[in-house]
């Protein structure tokens, strides 16, 4: 009975496999459903800065503002690239480092040189292990993101942009639009591009002045713009990581019913051939 034995012993493996992909599968949902919240959350104050800059924006006042200062070219970038500090994801970190690594490619055969700006240990891990220098790692964002966590991402890059030391900032994440459409995506952030005006120019009565509240409004819509990537992203992450649960948990479902029919069969034959054994043996003393 070794082989019935050690089937047991296999069943009773996927079996304990199955519930810890179970209870990873619930977590996963949990959480995807709270990142879910705070992606819904960020979009009415990034469409109201959006509305706002955009009624304000104007191409004499533009020429004031480093931050909307438009490089006749690109000679310096950062790419800034956030994946997750943990696995068990799918293909999410990976379909995200082959879009910094196209992006890569396409800013450095343009003649960009490019400083790379890695979040998350998975994406930190790629790139030192294909040798490709990481201006700044960072492992200390969590899956509950925060407006700190996208300003201290983005401020120094604010600031040597404005000294003119960068020409562009890139950032690139998942976009989450539902559970089962999480694309990589790479948004410019840096400079500003003023964002189109919706429902018509609208009538605002200023105070102290557009200069003024364009000079506290452009640093916090770039803050905003890597904030809503930070939870995106981090929405995409668990959302990736529910599915690869429960794909996991119905591939050891179907694992078990093939290794107990297997078993069965092999417990059908055993008693089978001790039958026989027994009516043998009964025919022998008889003869």
């Amino acid at each position: 009975m070794a082989k019935g034995r050690e089937l047991k012993g296999r069943i009773k493996s996927v079996e304990n496999t199955r519930k810890i992909t179970r209870t990873m599968e619930m977590v996963a949902t949990s959480k995807m459903k709270r990142a879910v919240d705070r992606v819904v959350a960020a979009k009415p104050y990034a469409r109201a800065l959006a509305e706002v800059i955009s009624s304000l924006y104007s191409p004499e006042l533009a020429e004031r503002f480093p931050l909307l200062r438009q490089p006749a070219a690109e000679r310096t970038a950062a790419l800034v690239l956030l994946t997750s500090n943990r696995g068990l994801a799918g293909a999410f970190n990976a379909n995200l480092i082959k879009e910094a690594r196209a992006t890569l490619a396409r800013l450095e055969a343009a003649g960009t040189q490019v400083e790379l700006h890695v979040v998350g240990k998975k994406g930190l891990g790629y790139f030192r292990y294909v040798g490709r220098a990481v201006a700044v790692p960072r492992t200390d964002i969590t899956d509950r993101p925060t407006a700190q966590d996208a300003a201290s991402l983005v401020d120094a890059l604010m600031q040597r942009f404005i000294d003119g030391e960068l020409d562009a900032v890139y950032v690139i994440g998942s976009r989450f639009n539902s559970v089962l459409s999480t694309p990589p995506t790479t948004d410019r952030v840096l400079p500003v591009a003023p964002p189109a005006a919706a429902g018509g120019q609208k009538d605002y009565l200023l105070f102290p002045s557009a200069e003024a509240i364009l000079t506290e409004l452009l640093p916090s819509y770039v803050r905003n713009a890597v904030y809503r990537a930070l939870v995106e992203t981090v929405a995409a992450e668990q959302a990736a990581r529910r599915t690869a649960m429960k794909n996991a948990t119905d591939n050891a479902g179907e694992m078990l019913t093939s290794l107990r029919r297997t078993y069965n069969r092999a417990r059908q034959a055993q008693i089978t051939q001790e039958i026989a054994e027994i009516v043998g043996g009964a025919a022998a003393l008889q003869g």
